[in-house]
C-alpha cells in the first residue's frame, strides 16, 4: 500500500453514492481510483466500503466491499477510528494522516497505516446530510519501522554509558529496547565480569556461568514473562545459569557472531536444552535474535531479544540493529568493569593463536566450528598456496591448559613455514614430526622437579592441500582422522588415507598421501576426533552436510545441534571447505617451444593478456621482465614441456613449467658478469617467489600485489 497502486479494476457495490455526476466528474472518478498514488475508499453513512481501488496492490478489491473499513482493516483500536469517521461525517472537518495499526488478510503481521478522511457532502451542501466519507490510505510500516529502529538506536546511545556500574549500565540498555524494538530483552554477563574480572576472550565454553544483569519487557507480557528461558523466562535479575551447549546462545559466544532464529515446533535446538526452550515458549515468543556481547575479541555477556504474539518476526535489518546496539552496550560495560579494575589481563594464548577471520581464497569457500572444552590444543588453518592452491589444516594437541594451547601455537607456526616451501602433503607431516620430536625431547630436558615433565604429549594433524586446475585434493594425516568427502550428489564418503603416527609417537612409519578427484561444489570436512566419537557419528555427520541449500556456516551449525548428548565436552574444531574453479577469464595458458625466441614471444602474449585484464602499464611492464627471465631460464636450463601459465585474483600470479627437476637457484652477480641476475631480478620485482616440484618437472611461480586500483577494477574480460 505505501507504493503506486497499479491500474487495477475499480469494484463498485450496490450502494453506491450518486450525486449525478457529468461525463468530465466521471472521468475524475475513473482516473482518480485507477492511478491514484495511495489507496481510496467511498464509505457509505454507515462507514461501509462501496467502492475502492486497488488499496493493497496484488489484492481483489471485491473482499472488501460491503465490510465496514475497520473490519476490512483488522484495525487495532477500530472504536476510536469509527469515532474519528463519524465527527467528520458529522461536519467538524477533514481528519489528516491519522496513524492507526491493524492487519491485512494477506500480507502477515502487523501494519501501520496513514488515513486521512474527507466528507462527502450531498447536492444541499455541506448542511445536508453527507453521502458518505472519502478514505485515504498510505501503508507507512516500512518508515515506521525504520523509524523505530533509529529511535531504538538513538534510545541506546542516550541510556547506555552514563554509569560506571555494570548492572545499571545493563538495565538501561534493556530498558531502551523495550518496548520499541523488542517485547522481551534479556542481558547477561559472564559472572566473573560483574565481580571486576577481565572478561574471556571467546569463544566461551559450554557450562560458563552467565548472571541475568538485566531484563525488560513490555506491558503486554509483563505477567507471562518475567525472563525468557535460555535467555529466561521466569528468572529475575541476578540468577545465574550455565551456557547450555548445542543452542543458538552457545554458538553465539562460539563464533563471536548474531544470530536470527525463528522459534517454532521445527527448530532443530529445543532437544538440547528442553527446559530452556520449554520456558522460552510459554512467553509465546516466536523470534529471537541472540547477539554477543563483544569488544576487541573479549566476551562479556549476551543479550537475547524477542518478539512475541502479533508482533512482527525480526528481519536482518533488525539484527544490523541489535549488532550496533550491543556494541555501545559493550563499550559501556566494559567502561564500568574498567573503573571497577584498573588492570587487564592479556587474551588467552588459545584465541590469540587461532585464525581471526575468515580468509579469502581463490577457489574455495571456508567456514569452520570451534567448540571450546577441556582441551585447550585444538586449532584449524587455511593456507593460500601459489597457483591458487589452498592447503586445508585441522590438529589438536591433547591436553589441558596453557601448555597445550602453546604447544597448539608452535605446531601451527611451523605448518605454515613448511606450507609456503610447496611441500608435498606427506613431506610437510614429516618436517612437523621432526619439530615435535624436538619439543618432546626439550620436555623430557626439563629438571626432574618439574611438572610438565611427566606430563605425555600427543597430537594429530590431517594436511591437506585442494588444486582447482586439477580439481585433486591431496591429503596425508598423523595420527588424526581422515577426512569426509560429500559430493554435489549428496553422496558422502570417508577418503581413504593411509594413517600416519602421530606427531609426538616414537613410530617412525612413512607419512603416505593419498589423492582424490573432485566434483566442482563438492563438501570437505576435515573435524577432530571428537566430533567422530560415539554411534554412527560420521553418518551423523555426513547426513547433515548432504541437505541441499545450506550455506557452510548453517552445515556447521546443525552438526553442533545434531551432537548427541553424551558428547565429550573435551572441544573440537570443524572446517568445512566448499570446491570451485578458478574462472577462465582468470587464467590465461600457453605452451611454448624450446626455443631462443620464446621469451620475446612470451613478452608480446603477456602484454596482451594483461592490457586485456586492464592492469596499468607499470604492472604490464614489470610482468614482462618476470616472465622474460623465468622463460629464459627454462630455455636455457629445462627441458620441454614448457608451459607459462598467467592468474589474475587479488595478486597476479606468473608460473613457469618445464619438465627438468633441478631448481635455480638466486646468486647476487658480480660487476663483471654478463650474466646471473635473472632471479635477483624477479625477486626485486615480485612479493613472492618460489618453485614447486612434481612428478612431470617443476614449476617457477611469482606473485605480484596488485594496485588498489587495479584489484578493484581488473579483469574486464571476467
Amino acid at each position: 500500500m505505501g507504493g503506486a497502486v497499479s491500474d487495477a479494476e475499480t469494484t463498485a457495490g450496490p450502494g453506491a453514492p450518486r450525486g449525478g455526476p457529468d461525463q468530465l466528474d466521471e472521468a475524475l472518478l475513473a482516473t482518480l481510483f485507477t492511478q491514484s498514488a495511495v489507496g481510496l475508499g467511498v464509505l457509505d453513512p454507515q462507514l461501509r466500503l462501496v467502492r475502492a481501488n486497488s488499496l493493497v496492490e496484488g489484492e481483489d478489491v471485491g473482499e472488501y466491499i460491503g465490510h465496514r473499513f475497520t473490519e476490512a482493516f483488522r484495525l487495532d483500536d477500530p472504536d476510536g477510528t469509527e469515532q474519528l469517521m463519524k465527527r467528520v461525517l458529522a461536519g467538524e472537518g477533514p481528519a489528516r494522516d491519522h496513524l492507526v495499526r491493524g492487519r491485512l488478510r494477506r500480507i502477515p503481521g502487523d501494519r501501520e497505516f496513514l488515513v486521512s478522511v474527507y466528507r462527502l457532502d450531498g447536492p444541499g451542501g455541506p448542511g445536508a446530510p453527507a453521502l458518505g466519507l472519502l478514505v485515504a490510505v498510505v501503508d507507512v510500516t516500512e518508515r515506521q519501522r525504520a523509524r523505530a529502529r533509529n529511535a531504538a538506536l538513538g534510545a541506546v546511545r542516550d541510556a547506555v554509558g552514563g554509569s560506571l556500574d555494570v548492572a545499571a549500565t545493563c538495565r538501561s540498555f534493556a530498558d531502551a529496547l523495550v518496548p520499541g524494538f523488542a517485547d522481551l530483552a534479556v542481558v547477561e554477563v559472564v559472572d566473573d565480569v560483574l565481580r571486576g574480572a577481565d572478561p574471556p576472550v571467546g569463544p566461551l565454553p559450554p557450562g560458563t556461568p552467565l548472571r541475568r544483569a538485566a531484563s525488560g519487557r513490555c506491558d503486554a507480557f509483563r505477567d507471562t514473562a518475567e525472563g525468557a528461558g535460555e535467555g529466561g523466562a521466569r528468572e529475575r535479575s541476578g540468577v545465574t545459569r550455565r551456557l547450555a551447549a548445542r543452542t543458538p546462545y552457545a554458538l553465539a559466544t562460539t563464533d563471536l557472531r548474531a544470530r536470527l532464529v525463528p522459534l517454532g515446533p521445527d527448530n532443530p535446538w529445543p532437544a538440547t536444552d528442553p527446559d530452556g526452550a520449554r520456558a522460552v515458549a510459554e512467553t509465546g515468543a516466536h523470534s529471537l535474535i541472540v547477539v554477543p556481547l563483544t569488544l576487541r575479541g573479549a566476551v562479556l555477556g549476551l543479550v537475547s531479544l524477542y518478539r512475541c504474539g502479533a508482533a512482527e518476526p525480526f528481519d536482518e535489518d533488525d539484527v544490523s540493529l541489535a549488532v550496533s546496539a550491543a556494541t555501545r552496550a559493550a563499550l559501556g560495560i566494559d567502561n564500568a568493569r574498567r573503573y571497577e579494575r584498573e588492570h587487564i589481563i592479556a587474551s588467552t594464548v588459545q584465541r590469540r593463536l587461532l585464525p581471526q577471520a575468515e580468509r579469502q581464497q581463490a577457489a574455495v569457500d571456508t567456514a569452520h566450528v570451534l567448540l571450546p572444552g577441556r582441551d585447550s590444543g585444538c586449532w584449524f588453518d587455511t593456507i593460500a598456496l601459489s597457483g591458487a592452491r589452498t592447503a586445508l589444516v585441522v590438529g589438536g594437541v591433547a591436553g589441558e591448559g596453557l601448555q597445550s594451547a602453546i604447544a597448539m601455537g608452535q605446531l601451527r607456526t611451523v605448518i605454515q613455514a613448511l606450507a609456503g616451501l610447496d611441500l608435498e602433503p606427506e613431506e610437510v607431516l614429516a618436517r612437523l614430526k621432526d619439530t615435535a620430536d624436538r619439543l618432546a625431547d626439550e620436555r623430557a630436558a626439563l629438571p626432574p622437579a618439574d611438572a610438565l615433565q611427566s606430563e605425555p604429549m600427543s597430537a594429530g594433524c590431517v594436511y591437506g592441500v585442494y588444486d582447482p586446475f586439477t580439481r585433486t585434493c591431496t591429503v596425508a594425516r598423523a595420527g588424526h582422522p581422515a577426512p569426509l568427502i560429500v559430493g554435489p550428489d549428496g553422496r558422502a564418503v570417508a577418503l581413504d588415507v593411509p594413517e600416519g603416527p602421530g606427531l609426538f609417537s616414537t613410530d617412525s612409519a612413512l607419512f603416505a598421501p593419498a589423492t582424490v578427484t573432485l566434483e566442482v561444489g563438492s563438501l570437505l570436512a576435515f573435524c577432530t576426533a571428537e566430533l567422530l566419537s560415539g554411534d554412527r557419528a560420521a553418518e551423523r555427520i555426513t547426513e547433515t552436510l548432504a541437505r541441499p541449500g545450506r550455506s557452510l556456516q548453517q552445515l556447521g551449525d546443525d552438526i553442533v545441534y545434531a551432537l548427541p548428548d553424551d558428547t565429550r565436552s573435551a572441544g573440537a574444531a570443524l572446517l568445512l571447505a566448499r570446491t570451485g574453479t578458478v574462472s577462465d577469464h582468470l587464467v590465461a595458458t600457453w605452451d611454448l617451444a624450446q626455443d631462443p625466441t620464446t621469451p620475446a614471444t612470451a613478452r608480446v602474449l603477456v602484454r596482451d593478456r594483461l592490457q586485456g585484464w586492464g592492469l596499468g602499464e607499470d604492472t604490464v611492464e614489470a610482468t614482462e621482465l618476470i616472465v622474460s627471465e623465468l622463460v629464459t631460464n627454462a630455455v636455457r636450463y629445462g627441458t620441454p614441456p614448457l608451459r607459462l601459465r598467467l592468474l589474475l585474483d587479488s595478486t597476479l600470479t606468473c608460473e613457469v613449467h618445464d619438465g627438468s627437476p633441478a631448481s635455480p637457484h638466486l646468486r647476487h652477480a658480480r660487476t663483471v658478469d654478463e650474466g646471473g641476475r635473472g632471479l635477483f631480478i624477479v625477486s626485486r620485482l615480485a612479493s613472492h617467489w618460489g618453485a614447486r616440484h612434481g612428478p612431470d618437472g617443476k614449476v617457477l611461480w611469482t606473485e605480484q600485489d596488485l594496485p588498489e586500483d587495479e584489484r578493484n577494477g581488473a579483469g574486464g574480460e571476467r
